[in-house]
């Protein structure tokens, strides 16, 4: 494939392959409790997780969804989303990173050719790691493009600006999404170092701050005929549905996070509330039943999630438009319910820690600050409306990769 001679594979050993789901997940487990320990000072400092990265990806999470045909476990996507809201939970910025890595690997299962499967599946199985380039903030409406890609003899360019790239400070590969001559998506994969690809770090956001997310300058940058993908849109897919499930365990995630946070805090440090008649916050009635409504909530979103999941399973396994459309709108409710509950639990922990909990030095606001800030990926309001509207009318939910 002609895309290796662009490409110089990084001295790293090699990843570990997962070998099970049961073993994504304790893997998932064991990183998670190293990647706590110093979440809250990255976020206060802005310290970008490089080394956390590499750890993420020495230990082969990066590839369970890649299929069994080519040499990966292919995870059902209940157990992606799970390991997201696990590693979401310990740092929700670190959960968030690999989203768009396994959007591409979903679209190179989609719409790949066989060599593009095993070069770039392989580079994953490696330890490689990929991202978007795909948000455009200066076009009349998000989701339109500017980038372009033209035919340059055997192969391409492609010259544009993308913006909030996700990871992409720290990933090996960018996808380009660019428009060709025919004003048709095109999706491109191409080596962070490629001359004429510029990467600025200049994410300024109050929440997720370190999910090393930047600008890319795209300068007459060349693409090799065969590495570039043609989404097909008038194909059903789970390319979008794979995306917005991830981003549903990354709000699950957050919110346990602030859960776990507010029991604590309730239990060593808050104090009963006047007139509650209770002589530790523990005994609190109206705290108990508050934190009894947050538990239920994180019941129903981690089964939504596990629902959500089985449909999409059933979309990859048999990908008509009735099973995609099924499972866009189980992902549609598992998202709005997982985007609620972590904005619900950050705002509980402070009404019932109080005043104390509000300290620079405990941090705790940044549960509030990354799930205000995640929860605007894509506007819940659209969500509600997509769905309603199918109900109501029989309008199929749109496939932009926002529902």
């Amino acid at each position: 494939m002609g895309t290796i001679s662009q490409f110089a594979e990084k001295a790293r050993p090699p990843a570990h392959r997962i070998e099970s789901e049961e073993e994504a997940l304790s893997i998932a487990k064991d990183l998670a409790a190293e990647l706590a320990e110093g979440a809250s000072e990255r976020d206060l400092e802005r310290v970008l997780p490089y080394e956390e990265l590499d750890r993420l990806a020495q230990s082969g999470l990066l590839a369970i969804s890649i299929p069994s045909e080519h040499d990966g476990i292919d995870v059902s996507n209940a157990v992606l989303a799970e390991v997201t809201a696990i590693l979401a939970e310990a740092d929700s910025s670190i959960g968030l990173i690999p989203q768009e890595h396994f959007y591409i690997l979903e679209a190179l299962r989609q719409h790949g050719s066989e060599e593009q499967k095993q070069f770039f599946f392989g580079r994953a199985l490696a330890g490689d790691r990929f991202c978007c380039a795909l948000s455009e903030t200066e076009t009349s409406a998000a989701g339109h493009y500017e980038t372009r890609i033209t035919e340059d003899g055997a192969g391409y360019r492609i010259n544009g600006r993308k913006e909030h790239s996700t990871g992409v400070l720290f990933a090996d590969w960018i996808a380009v999404f660019a428009l060709d001559a025919a004003g048709r998506i095109a999706l491109s994969i191409v080596p962070c170092v490629t001359e004429g690809i510029q990467i600025i770090d200049d994410w300024d956001s109050f929440g997720q701050r370190v999910t090393g997310t930047g600008t890319a300058v795209l300068q007459n940058v060349h693409v090799n005929a065969d590495a570039v993908i043609r989404h097909h849109p008038e194909r059903p897919t789970t390319i979008d549905a794979v995306g917005q499930i991830i981003h549903a365990g990354v709000d699950l995630g957050i919110a346990r996070a602030a859960f776990r946070e507010t029991i604590h805090f309730v239990r060593y440090h808050a104090r009963p509330s006047p007139g509650s008649g209770a002589e530790q916050a523990t005994e609190d009635p109206l705290a108990i039943t508050e934190l009894g409504k947050i538990a239920i909530r994180l019941e129903a979103a981690t089964a939504l999630i596990e629902h959500a999941g089985r449909k999409v399973d059933a979309a990859q396994v048999d990908p008509t438009e009735e099973h995609a459309v099924a499972a866009s709108l189980a992902v549609a409710a598992a998202k709005v319910v997982t985007s609620e509950v972590a904005l619900e639990a950050a705002n509980t922990l402070f009404e019932l820690a109080g005043t104390a909990a509000t300290r620079v030095a405990l941090n705790l606001d940044r549960y509030w600050r990354n799930a205000r800030t995640h929860t605007l990926h894509d506007p819940l309001r659209w969500k509600y409306h997509a769905v309603g509207n199918y109900h109501v009318n029989g309008t199929k939910p749109p496939r932009n990769g926002a529902l």
